[in-house]
């Protein structure tokens, strides 16, 4: 398993992206979706202004989306996403979702820099389970049945989907954050301290 920490490949805060996120006035569907995307008050983010491009892309990745209450816990469903980013070398969502949930995650200071460096000394048996489940996806695109063993005794088959599909949907939003080459959050977190 991929233990390395991920390559640095988002842009620099002065390096310009590949698409300029789209800037006010925004029809009604694109200004309905970028409010429903954001908590009350928050700006929008730049992925979802670039992703504003194409609104039906916007609308999708809206309606698609599992940070929702799911049937998995926030925690778990926090790790996945860091990890899958963090593999991904996508700097600018592992960034949001560092700074944006890792509280609520109860991740602390030490599990969230182990997403990044993939050490799994600070998780529980179970969680290391799933860190490593979500490894395996990246690198083979499959899980081992020894590794889908270990990951499904604590967790019903709801549950199991869903983690496989937010590894799938979270690498589908690094593709979009590296190759669209995004300015990295102000409030976001980076990678390294």
């Amino acid at each position: 398993m991929n233990r390395s920490a991920p390559p640095h490949s988002s842009p620099s805060s002065g390096t310009a992206p590949r698409l300029p996120p789209v800037e006010p006035p925004w029809g009604d569907e694109v200004a309905e979706d970028l409010r429903k995307l954001m908590p009350p008050g928050v700006p929008p983010l730049g992925l979802f202004r670039t992703l504003a491009h194409n609104p039906r892309v916007l609308r999708r990745v809206r309606r698609g989306g599992l940070l929702d209450p799911g049937s998995v816990s926030v925690r778990d469903r926090e790790l996945v996403i860091l990890r899958t980013t963090a593999l991904c070398g996508a700097e600018y969502e592992w960034g949001v979702h560092a700074a944006f949930f890792a509280r609520a995650a109860g991740l602390s200071p030490a599990e969230l820099a182990a997403t990044v460096s993939g050490d799994l000394e600070p998780f529980a048996p179970a969680e290391r389970a799933l860190l490593q489940a979500i490894e395996a996806l990246h690198a083979s695109a499959t899980i081992p049945d020894d590794l889908w063993v270990a990951l499904a005794t604590d967790r019903s088959p709801a549950q199991l989907i869903e983690l496989v599909t937010l590894a799938g949907q979270y690498h589908t939003i690094s593709f979009l954050t590296n190759a669209l080459g995004l300015a990295l959050e102000p409030a976001a977190l980076r990678f390294s301290p």
